[in-house]
């Protein structure tokens, strides 16, 4: 009891030790000396170690916490998925259910989409994202999946390293133009430490989120996502999501071949693509416990008759590159199919064409996961299929094993858009290059199929349909970075409504402007007065006294801003008008002006910036 009560006494101490520390002073003090003694681009090479450790960290976590998850409740003979049980039918409801609640009564927030978030944050909110997303994602992905959702878990670490690195920023107060770098540092390392793949990391950032590619941006990428893979190998060693050696290399003569699978790959790519949006349309017209009901059953009834469609699918994947079909497909309604090569090829086709629909009905449902995972899957899926109908034809002779890997990263060239992502993501998890050539072909042929089919990859078109993607257009980027307060213009002289001309005659005396804006007492824009409307009666001084500046005024609101409108919509007023100034306004209240001429001078600033790095 005494070395209790000891022990209880110091832990109170330190508690008031801690508390009793001057925080502000010490921030404040940090602050100080980092602004003497380091550049800004210095202090944000130096966070991008500490945000490569934490995407490192996190994506430790969020596979630890999905193991064991699933491996709690699979304590339980019921609610274990290779049982063959009935209730496994339910498992997939339980967790959309539970992710449902967490998310009503803990997160309170849209939780769906989690790359399209952070290009979102990049494109409209400065790169600032939620406290909340640092551990959210992770805790409702991993009920998600732990219970059988068709979905990955990439996604939801990209939000958290990222939303990592924003409150990081932030915290530090890092200019906007290092915070989306901090950002794309933390979608780097959390790629790189599910994966270890730093480099897929990097290109993922650059071909996905459409970050440039300058010396500046890709030092701290590098730093981070290798940061990112090291704390991923100190924790897992040397295995992966997925393992796997290759053992044939690549021959000319398979090229017809891989060429075949690109062109596969490249349509599947595009009906993926097509049911997510279906899928995702027809449930958003449901009610919330409708969607949870319906998309929980069908998605139960999925993974129970194919259970390679259970979770992120990745063990199945694994069977299926080490041609252990048996497990596989074990306790399936179709593993004797497994017997006959002509009666298994249709169950492979069947799962391919249903895990689209698992992943699109666990998202709409409710559940919280990504599209990456699951366009490895089918990909993978997709190319075990090619191999074996070739093999089977007895034209040449082909390794299933290489054709599904190859098939993965051609298949996620064709969702992501994102050809060199996907090439050098199954280069370094296979641990070498023998399948790069046969990579870079598969790949580039799906993505030039898919790309002008399909715009937009499958994370941006939401936000291209909303207007609110800026990053793949540079320059609606560079009027991104324009701070309209800046440049906004506030040396006019000012009128009210009521003033009289003697007043207007006063203004044009001491102005170098041909307009003055009216406003009233409350500060509220009421239009404007051009010399060129006034000119015949300036002198005429028995009308001094009698005319007022409301007589003159001017109001058009397809020639007033607010502050809080983006800069490409405010361009656009300048087009097709004789207008060289915009009136800037903030909820009504006059700020002042935009003209032409310092929109395009700090646009040319932005670019110049830029490009000199």
């Amino acid at each position: 009891m005494k070395l209790i009560r000891q022990v209880v006494i110091y832990i109170l101490l330190l508690v008031k030790y801690i508390r009793g520390l001057d925080y502000v002073g010490y921030y404040k003090a940090f602050h100080i000396w980092r602004l003497k003694h380091l550049t800004e681009y210095q202090f944000v090479v130096i966070l991008s170690l500490v945000v490569g450790v934490a995407s490192g960290l996190a994506s430790v976590l969020l596979k630890n916490t999905v193991h064991l998850t699933y491996e709690i409740i699979s304590r339980f003979s019921w609610f274990s998925p290779d049982r063959g049980n009935i209730l496994f039918l339910m498992y997939p409801t339980i967790g959309i259910i539970l992710t449902v609640l967490v998310i009503k009564y803990f997160v309170k927030d849209d939780l769906s989409h989690g790359v399209s978030k952070v290009m979102y944050a990049i494109s409209r909110k400065d790169g600032r994202l939620k406290a909340h997303h640092c551990w959210s994602s992770m805790l409702t992905s991993s009920i998600t999946v732990a219970f059988g959702g068709s979905v990955g878990l990439e996604a939801p670490i990209v939000l958290t390293g990222s939303a990592i690195a924003s409150n990081i920023s932030r915290f530090f107060r890092i200019s906007r133009k290092h915070v989306i770098t901090l950002l794309g540092c933390g979608a780097a390392g959390a790629i790189a430490g599910v994966f270890k793949a730093p480099i897929a990391g990097v290109l993922f950032v650059f071909e996905v989120l459409m970050i440039d590619l300058t010396m500046t941006v890709a030092t701290p990428l590098l730093l981070s996502a290798v940061t990112s893979a090291i704390i991923s190998y100190f924790f897992f060693g040397q295995g992966v999501q997925f393992y796997y050696k290759v053992d044939s290399l690549f021959e000319l003569n398979k090229i017809p071949a891989f060429v075949l699978l690109g062109i596969i790959a490249a349509f599947i790519s595009l009906y993926f693509l097509k049911i997510n949006k279906w899928v995702s349309g027809r449930f958003s017209k449901w009610k919330r416990s409708s969607r949870i009901i319906i998309g929980g059953v069908c998605l139960g009834v999925l993974v129970y008759l194919f259970p390679p469609l259970f979770g992120e699918g990745y063990s199945a994947l694994t069977s299926l590159l080490n041609n252990d079909i048996d497990s596989m497909m074990e306790n399936s309604f179709f593993y004797s199919y497994t017997d006959s090569n002509w009666l298994f090829l249709p169950v492979l086709l069947a799962i391919v064409f249903l895990k689209a629909f698992a992943t699109s009905i666990t998202c709409a449902s409710g559940g919280v996961g990504g599209t990456f995972a699951p366009s490895l899957f089918i990909g993978g899926f997709v190319g075990f299929f090619v191999a074996r109908v070739v093999n089977l034809t007895g034209t040449i002779e082909v390794a299933e094993s290489n054709f599904a890997l190859v098939g993965m990263a051609a298949v996620m060239a064709g969702v992501m858009h994102s050809p060199m992502t996907a090439t050098f993501l199954i280069a370094e998890i296979t641990g070498g290059y023998a399948l790069f050539t046969p990579l870079l072909i598969a790949t580039t042929i799906a993505y030039l199929v898919v790309k002008p089919l399909t715009r937009y990859s499958i994370y941006a078109e939401p936000l291209a349909e909303k207007g609110d993607l800026i990053t793949h257009n540079k320059d609606k980027t560079a009027l991104q970075f324009i701070d309209k307060k800046e440049i906004i213009e506030t040396n006019f002289i000012t009128l009210k409504p009521d003033s009289l001309l003697r007043d207007i005659v006063a203004a044009v005396e001491v102005s170098s402007r041909n307009f003055f804006p009216v406003v009233d007492d409350q500060g509220m824009f009421r239009g404007v007065v051009v010399l060129d409307d006034v000119r015949s009666m300036l002198f005429k001084p028995e009308f001094y006294n009698k005319i007022k500046a409301s007589t003159f005024m001017r109001y058009s609101p397809m020639f007033i801003a607010d502050i809080k409108e983006p800069m490409e919509e405010i361009i656009q007023k300048f087009k097709g008008s004789d207008r060289y100034n915009i009136v800037m306004v903030d909820d009504g209240k006059y700020l002042g002006f935009i003209s032409r001429a310092n929109v395009f001078a700090a646009y040319q600033r932005y670019i110049k910036e830029f490009s000199n790095e």
